[in-house]
């Protein structure tokens, strides 16, 4: 009996060993395989171009350019006429508003606004800043021009380093 349990286990082990063999053979070539698809990848990534010059390029000259188009010292080089014009000439939308009508709002500070906050005296027009918007009310269209009044004062430019400036209020555009 024990020879028998014995060869039992022998062929158990000769069985288990064999599979490990083959499990050793498929692990070898997967390594491989592996190993190979790493190789290549970096070969890709930081190998030599496959960018060859072909000998018959060499005499189309394509990298001596400037040689081969240059003039002789004595030559003057022709003169090309250039003829084109511009797609788009600037100023087109105030020529395309042109033709309609304006409406003018003009934005100032009330007579007792326009006293300075800091001394008390009376505020001047430094400037005024325009903007256009277009209005469009379903039977027509108009060109709506907002003017804001800005103001500072004399007294403060002269004598103070601070000259407040005041600008009228004016709502928000769209």
């Amino acid at each position: 009996m024990d020879i028998q349990t014995d060869s039992l286990t022998l062929e158990q082990l000769q069985q288990q060993n064999k599979k490990l063999a083959q499990q050793l053979t498929e692990a070898t070539a997967k390594l491989q395989w592996y190993e190979e698809q790493f190789r290549l990848a970096q070969h890709k990534r930081f190998g030599a171009s496959s960018e060859k010059t072909h000998p018959d390029q060499m005499e189309l000259h394509l990298f001596n350019e400037a040689e081969v188009l240059a003039v002789a010292p004595g030559e003057e080089p022709p003169m090309e006429k250039i003829t084109y014009e511009r797609r788009k000439p600037k100023g087109k939308r105030e020529d395309d508003l042109s033709d309609l009508p304006v409406e003018t709002v003009i934005y100032t500070l009330e007579e007792g606004e326009q006293t300075c906050a800091c001394c008390g005296h009376s505020l001047h027009e430094m400037t005024t800043q325009t903007r256009s918007e277009i209005a469009i009310v379903p039977p027509q269209v108009k060109v709506v021009r907002h003017v804001q009044q800005v103001y500072a004062c004399r007294h403060c430019e002269r004598n103070e380093v601070h000259t407040p400036i005041v600008t009228a209020p004016m709502p928000k555009p769209v």
